[in-house]
């Protein structure tokens, strides 16, 4: 779109006032206090939460809201919202860094951007159950960032994101989804192009969920026929959200309407089978099932990473594409981040890392003995260190073994 007058202005945050329109904000999505961009300025306390933020320009359009007052200095202005993109872009550019780093590098920056994008997501599901249009280009800057997080370190965001409680499940689900999604199309080896199609895709898989009603979506025991034929509603619900968004792409629709669907037709909506459920739904479905068995809810508490693999594995006859699935389970290894496994010293640890060298070598830190039956200090294994005589002979069931604190030990990488 062109104006035939400059309309977009870049601005100091100090020249904003209530009423003018924002358009984008100069910095990174971490930044800033709100999931989204382009909308006027009406609250005094948005406002403030700008200035007090570390943002510190921003472009508004005045043919959207109020205009600077005359004979104010703008920093510059354009009739083109390219070259407004363009520039963010470069701005971004100098910012991001996507080299691989280490777990415990990564882990401090994951934790922001979940904390951040939890935030990011209850804010638009409110929207959504309010009746408001979603924006998917106000979601997209939080698909970079989770991007730039897989990039540098696969493991860190996506078993982060898998620790929830059930009150914050419905949102979370949404994150790990995008995450997962990512990170599947990545070891796929789709067009890079879509990696961020494939993350909002996973971010908005489940919006139909914020049509549910509550009692039935946090309902902490089994549901009725009824309540689940309501739930089952929400694919559709999801899939008639987007059609009225701006600008929503049809991967994202495709997946949200399909995600539930099975290679033998008894999924549903639509019970279609095997080639008439699209690649991307297949992906969706298995970065849906997963996030939801390993994650606790208000009716049972999530199965063990690896056990989860093994059980999904046992299913992926009827339910999974299988490709796929052995695609996802290359992306995670067969001993995902937080699996608890037996090594043949008798000793047990927490898998902390993916190596290179094999899915069946991760990094392990130990901390129990069965021999002794008592906790040993922690101590890391590289099971693929050349030498290394240990190695996994079992995964183990955490609910047998009630250590409370298996998240803080894979999660503390001191």
């Amino acid at each position: 779109m062109t104006y035939t007058l400059a309309m977009l202005k870049r601005i100091s945050v100090n020249q904003l006032t209530v009423g003018m329109h924002l358009k984008e904000f100069c910095g990174s999505w971490m930044e800033h206090p709100f999931w989204r961009t382009a909308f006027v300025l009406r609250d005094p306390k948005d406002l403030a939460s700008i200035l007090s933020s570390s943002i510190k320009e921003v472009w508004i359009d005045s043919a959207k809201g109020l205009d600077v007052a005359s004979g104010v200095i703008v920093l510059s202005e354009t009739d083109s919202e390219q070259q407004v993109e363009a520039e963010l872009q470069r701005m971004a550019a100098t910012e991001r860094q996507v080299a691989p780093v280490s777990m415990s590098d990564e882990l401090a920056r994951a934790t922001m951007i979940c904390a951040r994008s939890k935030q990011a997501v209850e804010s638009m599901f409110n929207e959504a159950r309010m009746g408001q249009a979603i924006n998917t280009a106000g979601a997209q800057r939080m698909v970079e960032e989770i991007s730039d997080s897989i990039a540098r370190n696969p493991g860190a965001l996506i078993s982060l994101a898998r620790i929830k409680t059930a009150d914050d499940y419905t949102y979370m689900h949404s994150v790990a989804v995008c995450a997962l999604m990512i990170s599947l199309g990545k070891q796929l080896k789709v067009d890079p192009n879509l990696s961020r199609s494939l993350g909002m895709a996973g971010l908005l898989h489940d919006l139909g969920k914020a049509a549910m009603p509550m009692e039935v979506l946090n309902k902490p025991g089994k549901l009725t026929d009824a309540e689940f034929g309501i739930i089952k509603s929400h694919p559709q619900k999801g899939y008639e959200m987007l059609l009225g968004g701006d600008s929503v792409e049809a991967l994202t629709l495709d997946v949200c309407l399909h995600h539930h669907e099975k290679m033998d037709g008894s999924g549903y909506p639509k019970n279609l089978k095997a080639q008439e459920i699209s690649l991307y739904a297949k992906m969706g479905a298995v970065c849906d099932v997963y996030d939801a068995i390993t994650s606790n809810r208000p009716y049972k508490a999530g199965w063990d990473p690896a056990e989860s693999l093994k059980k999904m594995a046992e299913w992926t006859h009827g339910h999974f594409d299988p490709t796929v699935f052995q695609a996802f389970v290359k992306s995670l290894g067969i001993y995902p981040t937080g699996s608890l496994v037996r090594l043949n010293s008798g000793r047990l640890g927490i898998v902390t890392e993916q190596t290179s060298q094999s899915l069946l070598a991760p990094m392990v830190k130990v901390f129990y003995s069965t021999k002794s039956s008592m906790r040993i200090l922690p101590v890391m294994v590289d099971l693929s260190r050349p030498g290394c005589t240990e190695k996994i002979v079992a995964r183990e069931d955490p609910q047998k073994w009630h250590f409370p604190d298996l998240n803080e030990l894979w999660a503390d990488m001191s």
